[in-house]
């Protein structure tokens, strides 16, 4: 299983000089990614936790870390496609995938929050339809050739949009692109269309064996690989506690970095094929409130202490 890590994109350790300095310090370590999130709007009196109050954009973000590494894959997961055009989000994803030498991983949901729609003018109306379409207009700008797309959500002229991204996937076309979602149709819908899934930071893994199992089944009903259809999984850190679980027990990936491995292995046993360490959830790194320099410090240790031996 690979492992990856969350990129100082939310909260104290949120500064140009952290975010270079852990992703050439995550590279050097040997995670084989480095991970952003997106969050466009807190609401006033919301009380949200305190990991959103302060967040990076996540494509600007990925853009600063490639011209710092060479290497290690750079993800976001995820980008919430109402809130952008696909024809904007193409060319974003066609940058930041030239600019690091063909490194992106394109991660996307469909929002939650009424308040970021709001924000936006994105509908909720027929998200899961919208995707599909969103996902088709994203690899025809990516294909060679003149492209162009009239469809019920989506109209793209015919043109041409360069330069191409470096990368091409098993539909000919572009970064890979994974998706998110909870929901049993998301996960179909990962597994038929995408290159892989990604679970949410409240995702209770200690059933990802069975979200695997859906998303597998989906893409083999497909006709495709059901083995290449990656699972990522985010892994919300918390080191030196005892977070409770769902069932009241000890949360995964919570504890000593030895009990932390050890989730790690057994997340790889049941499927998981690729998971990265986020410590912008932790309350004493993501929080904006902390001092930064105790921020960085803590998560400098914690990225020393799990680095992928």
């Amino acid at each position: 299983m690979r492992i990856g890590f969350g990129a100082p994109v939310a909260g104290a350790w949120a500064t140009p000089g952290y975010l270079a300095a852990f992703s050439e310090q995550a590279e050097e370590a040997g995670y084989a990614s480095l991970w952003t999130f997106q969050r466009l709007l807190v609401p006033e009196g919301s009380g949200m936790e305190p990991v959103y109050r302060s967040v990076l954009d996540p494509m600007v973000a990925l853009g600063y870390a490639a011209a710092r590494t060479s290497r290690i894959r750079l993800g976001v997961a995820v980008l919430n496609l109402p809130f952008v055009s696909p024809a904007y989000l193409a060319k974003q994803a066609t940058t930041v995938d030239v600019l690091s030498g063909g490194r992106l991983d394109l991660g996307l949901g469909i929002g939650w929050m009424p308040e970021e729609f709001a924000a936006t003018g994105g509908s909720t109306a027929r998200r899961g339809a919208r995707t599909e379409e969103y996902l088709a207009v994203l690899r025809t700008l990516w294909a060679d050739g003149v492209s162009s797309h009239h469809g019920e959500f989506y109209t793209i002229p015919a043109g041409r949009q360069d330069p191409r991204p470096v990368q091409r996937q098993w539909n000919g076309a572009g970064p890979p692109v994974l998706l998110g979602g909870m929901s049993r149709p998301a996960m179909e819908r990962a597994g038929r269309l995408a290159d892989g899934w990604i679970t949410s930071s409240r995702a209770d893994l200690t059933r990802i064996s069975e979200a695997a199992g859906v998303i597998r089944s989906a893409a083999s009903a497909a006709g495709r690989d059901p083995d290449a259809v990656r699972i990522i999984c985010r892994g919300v850190v918390l080191a030196g506690d005892e977070a409770k679980g769902p069932d009241g027990g000890r949360r995964l990936l919570s504890g000593s970095y030895r009990q932390i491995r050890d989730d790690t292995a057994w997340l790889g046993e049941q499927g998981v094929t690729e998971l990265f360490y986020d410590l912008n959830w932790d309350p004493q790194v993501g929080n904006p409130s902390v001092v930064p320099e105790a921020a960085a410090d803590r998560a400098g240790e914690i990225m020393a202490g799990l680095a992928p031996r």
